[in-house]
């Protein structure tokens, strides 16, 4: 799979407003047939940070970057960024999240 976590700084202005903002565009990529998830957090450091973690399934990303939604999102998302986000992207092996052996929790 392909496994993307994505750093975004907000200009003041628009910390309030961003997620509905990009709600669009993440509504089109969760839907996109090689999407395996496409989740925003918000920075527990930075209150003018975002953090965008999402998944495709091998062979599928080229798909999403090449979107016409992935396009306008990029454009809309744009003006309310206080500087270029940081990217880490690579193919990992899997399909979706693993529970974690060295933490389990009785239930």
């Amino acid at each position: 799979m392909i496994l993307i976590v994505v750093k975004y700084r907000v200009r003041p202005e628009a910390v309030d407003r961003f997620l509905d903002e990009v709600a669009d565009f993440t509504a089109a990529t969760r839907a996109e047939p090689g999407n395996l998830w496409f989740e925003w957090s918000r920075s527990v450091e930075r209150e003018d940070e975002f953090v965008l973690v999402e998944a495709f399934r091998d062979g599928t990303g080229e798909a999403h970057v090449n979107s016409d939604h992935f396009r306008a999102g990029l454009a809309s998302m744009k003006p309310l960024l206080a500087e270029t986000p940081l990217i880490v992207s690579r193919v990992v092996d899997g399909e979706g999240w693993d529970r974690m052996g060295e933490l389990t929790v009785d239930e």
